[in-house]
């Protein structure tokens, strides 16, 4: 009879136990010194290793030859245990068994000593189903067993255990396995069993085990049923899921509120017998690592994907603004909630994404954040209607505020900051007696040297670009390759091609990076040039720095080596 993967591969010593040395060195550790509690306690999510462990524990103490705390494997006792035949370790499932009744058979029959081995040891999964009773009737037991009795408890709900039986037993937390841990050991399994897995293939699995390795493994066997080299596109059809395409042009239809084109989307892969609740769960992932690339700098490592589909992701994920990611994700998550409930699948899904692509349709707050954020963009972007030019005055920082933007060296003099008085934002009235030129003010200078000697990267600053190219190609283009960095209220600006300079000389232009950068940082900055360090040779060669400084404003240098 064909053993599955999960079964066959079930881990034999500690040291095969994946993702939980937490838990397996303290217990080598432990068995080593001979420091053997009575009652252990093992708690965690599904599949994360709490049974494997419960038996290596089991044989291991009742080990004829020990090795360094893991069970040798080859002693009568690690034989019969493997095989299940050994009447000193007892499996009792507390679903089924968890009457008082059940507890007191269990009590009668611990005073008996072992029939072949040291300990007996029972080993009590799910304990957390049993009766408030059956936890009287164990208590007492659990807190002074005989010497010949070892309790195992195994539990994926913890805080449904009394503070009682918490106290008397050692606690193991395991934790959810990494997907890197999970794609690891997938790929050993696969190697053993004559079969290959891609890397991309391990991750997407291991990601859709959700940190189980047990889930993880299952659906490798299912995928190798089906073809021996496991690539995503062989899991994608195993499991159901919609692949990669799928997923960002969904994404691409909520965010630009097309919902004829996310049913027609919904409708083909529904056709090509696409699991629904599947394709909501997986765009409800793609729609999260959305939202950890706009708001975590080491986005990659938490999302264990690989390098080219990183940087689609990252593509996708700029011009969205976060809180229509927000909105999707608990959209999604309630559409998931009313699956799980009986409600008809597609339609469910199909309502979710209508929300999503028109969220006047949804009165959730989620829903009418993002509204306010869709009408605080069209604001900022001089798309709003309803103030009339004529009536108001908006007035402008004077360029003499900001780092003079130029392509020849700036000095000090040129970068003048106000310190007297703040800069006033939004429409004002300006009365007729204040339209009279304004008197000079005194100005306190700053040196680009200075400003750009303290500058820190602006790590946004692709985000600002991304949001500049939707408005203006040119202006984008002209900025390609270029890079920001942020001191106090100064953005600086390093672009090595000159146009992009010239472009921010005309104050309309000024003022659209103005706002974009405001759409992404909700901060308005003085724009300025950044000034590189420069070299030793830079500063003792007059000749080197009038020869970049030609260069700066586009005159052809030729230089004789």
């Amino acid at each position: 009879m064909y053993q599955v993967l999960y079964r066959k591969w079930r881990p034999k010593v500690f040291a095969d136990v994946v993702g939980q040395p937490q838990v397996t060195e303290t217990l080598k550790k432990e068995l080593s010194a001979g420091r053997i509690a009575h009652a252990y306690l093992f708690t965690g999510s599904r599949g994360t290793g709490k049974t494997t462990c419960a038996k290596i524990l089991a044989k291991a103490v009742n080990c004829l030859h020990p090795v360094d705390g893991d069970p040798c494997g080859v002693c009568e006792i690690c034989r019969e245990a493997d095989a299940g035949s050994i009447l000193d370790i007892v499996e009792i499932d507390a679903a089924s068994n968890n009457g008082v009744d059940n507890i007191r058979a269990l009590r009668e029959e611990a005073n008996f000593t072992p029939s072949c081995a040291k300990y007996r040891v029972y080993i009590i999964d799910e304990v957390h189903m049993l009766s408030q009773g059956a936890f009287n009737a164990l208590l007492k037991t659990l807190e002074e067993p005989p010497a010949h009795v070892i309790f195992i408890l195994a539990t994926t709900e913890v805080h449904k255990l009394p503070a009682t039986i918490l106290s008397r037993c050692q606690r193991f937390d395991f934790r959810r396995i990494p997907p890197a841990d999970i794609a690891g050991r997938l790929r050993y399994v696969a190697e053993q069993e004559g079969a290959s897995i891609d890397e991309e293939g391990a991750l997407l699995i291991a990601r859709l085990a959700d940190g189980a390795l047990r889930d993880a493994l299952s659906l490798l066997d299912q995928c190798i049923g089906l073809d021996r080299t496991v690539t995503t596109e062989v899991v994608n059809q195993t499991v159901g899921i919609a692949g990669k395409t799928y997923l960002y042009q969904l994404t691409e239809a909520v965010a630009k509120g097309q919902s004829a084109e996310a049913l027609a989307l919904i409708d083909t892969l529904h056709n090509g017998s696409k699991d629904m609740m599947r394709l909501c769960e997986e765009l409800c992932g793609h729609f999260r690592s959305l939202m950890m690339i706009k708001t975590t700098k080491a986005a990659e490592k938490i999302l264990m994907v690989s390098s080219g589909e990183f940087s689609e992701l990252k593509q996708q994920a700029l011009p969205i603004p976060l809180p229509t990611l927000l909105h999707a994700i608990d959209t999604l998550q309630s559409a998931m909630e009313r699956m799980s409930r009986g409600a008809d699948q597609r339609i469910a899904l199909e309502m979710a994404l209508i929300k999503l692509c028109d969220p006047s349709l949804d009165a959730s707050p989620d829903a009418l954040l993002r509204r306010i954020d869709a009408l605080e963009r069209r604001l900022l972007s001089g798309q709003a209607v309803g103030v009339a030019a004529e009536a108001v005055a908006a007035p402008q920082p004077s360029l003499s505020e900001e780092p003079a933007i130029a392509d020849e060296p700036v000095d000090g003099e040129q970068l003048v900051k106000r310190s007297e008085e703040p800069v006033q934002e939004g429409p004002q009235i300006v009365p007729a007696e204040e339209t009279a030129p304004p008197k000079k003010r005194t100005a306190k200078a700053v040196s680009v040297e200075a400003l750009s000697a303290e500058a820190v990267p602006f790590d946004r600053w692709p985000e600002v670009l991304q949001l500049l190219k939707e408005s203006s190609r040119s202006v984008s283009a002209a900025f390609t390759g270029s890079s920001a960095y942020i001191n106090g209220s100064y953005l600086l600006i390093d672009a090595t091609n000159s146009m992009a300079f010239e472009l921010l000389r005309r104050e309309e232009q000024r003022q659209k990076m103005r706002d974009t950068i405001r759409q992404v940082t909700g901060r308005d900055y003085k724009l300025g040039p950044y000034k590189r360090p420069q070299t030793e040779a830079e500063k003792d060669d007059p000749l080197e720095l009038l020869a970049r400084q030609a260069e700066q404003a586009g005159i052809e240098v030729i230089k004789n080596t």
